[in-house]
């Protein structure tokens, strides 16, 4: 980052971590004076179209979620080249860091904290989101003692390749599940699996398994069992244990189905079957007494006090019926009020995700609510629409309130290749591939090889997108157009499959007074001395002498067809590669026969051969007659 003020707003004061793919930064909002996170995209992936689609990802998933133990949305956007997500800042240290401090964490603190992450994973999975990194390193203490789960969508183990890329992905090996280093797709089921490896590390301070390379690890999640927990922490409860074991089981159909399951064993294993374990002192949390509730039994043992009259007691009992009910009223008041206050002033939000920007605005306008937009590049979202919104449908706001939208600004720009020299073929593939619509030319060229490109549009290095339509001038070699007028249509046909030219598919004819003229090249198109590329195709014009004309009738009967047919005759010479061509068109309904007069331009024996689509049809010799017959 060259500048310290991100989008004119946020001012980076520090960085505070760095990740596979971002960094991240404590800023101060300068609109609001408020600490905030913001991770920027590393500047080497701004123009790689996995990593913006993972970012993305990111700002897409935490726009669905809003938990008090996951790490909330504020803003996303682009300054520059620099694309950004501003997150709530957590004032504290990572999981991992508390590990590393204090080593084995005690098992009742070990389990709050899972259980906390498991309400995060609940309600990310009910909003169709798989975190698929669940690791301490992604796991942030306040330093009051909250949980907070962050990096969603972010880091994604999704085959070998990935588990060499930069140390925090390699890291992650350490929690990912054995479908994940298979190379599957990870489910809800991968993330209980990784949480169980973070309970694992919390209650041992060891992870479960590990090694001299990823590879290796990925290995052991797949056949190995770990250390038993006993083994290195032997004051865990067997209760707390088995729902561990659980969760790393190896096959995910006998894991806990959901991470709400995996909370509520935790939970009884705390309590033994009614048996509340207490909280440990001086542990993450700071809890408050638990409060006497009105009318609880006192157990304190101490002399009585005398006993009062009767009347005393009733004139108590009366007085506080009369309080009882007075806080009854006030509570249907002040309830009322709350309840109406609530119908009033606050709105759920709509759900706007894939409408254009306009009607998105008139929806959120129409609920009472303002919003705030920004355009981001996506290859998979149509322009100016939204697909991603902050809070989430559903969510129930304040009226007035802003809902943070990213609109597309439509596929996402990358630097254009260098295909210059390469093969068409291989140009057209790498371009494809990036959906990118090519046409190509061809031109004569002495200096590079034929078949190759010699030129493109736009040039590398220019920013683009998919949309930009590419030009790919190929070489096609070099050749002169040789001087064939006067020469008998055989004799040029020749000269031009020497000079690795064509001939085109049609003939012109122009009418001479001149006998010898006849059937003779009167022009050609390009023009003799002209270099061109190999395999231009070169119209030939020639003479005709009006009675030494000769023609043939062509008739051909077509079979029947309720389908359009496209139609190629072709005649050619006797010994000759060279055809020329007529095409016709016969829609389904039209006359089953072709009937023509045919030009025969020289004396030598012609065939004509009929092709329906590309399959020959019929071939027959054309019989000429003078003209005049």
């Amino acid at each position: 980052m060259n500048e310290k003020i991100l989008a004119n707003r946020y001012r980076l004061t520090e960085q505070i971590g760095m990740g596979g793919m971002a960094i991240v930064y404590r800023a101060i909002d300068l609109r609001t004076g408020h600490n905030v996170a913001v991770k920027v995209l590393r500047p080497e992936y701004n123009e790689d179209r996995e990593f913006i689609g993972r970012f993305q990802r990111e700002a897409e998933a935490a726009s669905k979620m809003t938990h008090h133990n996951i790490v909330n949305l504020l803003d996303v956007g682009m300054d520059g080249e620099n694309r950004y997500l501003v997150m709530e800042y957590v004032q504290g240290k990572t999981l991992k860091a508390v590990i590393q401090e204090r080593g084995k964490l005690s098992a009742p603190l070990s389990c709050q904290i899972a259980i906390r992450i498991l309400s995060a994973l609940e309600h990310a999975h009910r909003n169709g989101i798989v975190h698929r990194d669940i690791k301490p390193q992604n796991i942030l203490v306040h330093e009051d003692g909250h949980i907070k789960v962050a990096d969603f969508g972010i880091a994604r183990i999704a085959d070998s390749a990935t588990l060499t890329r930069g140390d925090n992905v390699m890291g992650s090996v350490h929690y990912f599940s054995p479908e994940q280093a298979r190379g599957e797709g990870a489910t809800a089921a991968s993330d209980i699996y990784s949480t169980g490896v973070v309970l694992y590390e919390m209650l041992t301070g060891r992870v479960p398994f590990d090694g001299d390379n990823p590879v290796a690890v990925a290995m052991q999640h797949l056949h190995a069992a770990p250390v038993p927990i006993q083994t290195l922490a032997p004051d865990v409860p067997p209760a707390v244990i088995r729902v561990c074991m659980r969760a790393m089981e190896k096959n995910p159909a006998m894991r806990y189905q959901s991470a709400r399951d995996m909370a509520s064993d935790l939970r009884a294993a705390l309590e033994e079957r009614g048996e509340q374990i207490p909280y440990p002192e001086n542990e993450l949390e700071i809890r408050q007494p638990k409060p006497q509730v009105a009318g609880e039994r006192n157990t304190n043992t101490g002399p009585r006090r005398p006993v009062r009259p009767r009347n005393r007691n009733k004139t108590i009992r009366i007085a506080l019926n009369i309080v009882i009910a007075l806080a009854v009223i006030a509570g249907l008041f002040f309830g009322g009020k709350a309840i109406y206050e609530q119908t009033i002033f606050t709105v759920k939000v709509p759900d706007v995700m894939g409408m254009n920007i306009e009607e998105a605005v008139r929806v959120l306008k129409q609920a009472g609510l303002t919003e705030t937009h920004k355009a981001m590049p996506s290859d998979d979202v149509e322009l100016n629409q939204v697909y991603v919104q902050n809070p989430g449908a559903d969510t129930t706001i304040r009226k007035g309130d802003a809902v943070i939208l990213v609109i597309s600004s439509g596929p996402v720009p990358f630097e254009m290749p260098d295909v210059t020299n390469m093969t068409a073929d291989e140009a057209t593939n790498l371009l494809t591939a990036k959906k990118m619509t090519i046409t190509r030319d061809r031109a004569a060229s002495a200096d590079v090889q034929k078949g190759r490109v010699m030129s493109q549009v736009p040039a590398a290095g220019d920013m683009v997108t998919r949309d930009d339509p590419v030009t790919l001038t190929i070489s096609g070699g070099s050749t002169v157009i040789p001087s064939l007028i006067g020469h008998t249509l055989q004799e040029a046909e020749e000269m031009l499959i020497t000079q690795n030219l064509a001939i085109h598919s049609t003939l012109k004819y122009e009418m001479t007074e001149n006998a010898k003229e006849h059937g003779l090249v009167a022009a050609t198109a390009p023009e003799a001395e002209n270099r061109v590329a190999e395999d231009t195709p070169v119209q030939l014009t020639i003479y005709r002498y009006p009675e030494a004309e000769c023609t043939a009738t062509l008739s051909v009967t077509l079979p029947e067809s309720d389908q359009q047919l496209k139609v190629r005759i072709s005649t050619r010479a006797e010994g000759s590669s060279v055809a020329y061509t007529r095409n016709y068109t016969v829609e389904a309904g039209d006359s089953r026969l072709i009937e023509e007069t045919i030009d025969i331009p020289d004396d030598r024996l012609y065939t004509y051969t009929v092709y329906i689509g590309d399959t020959q049809y019929e071939q027959k010799p054309l019989n000429p007659k003078d003209n005049g017959d």
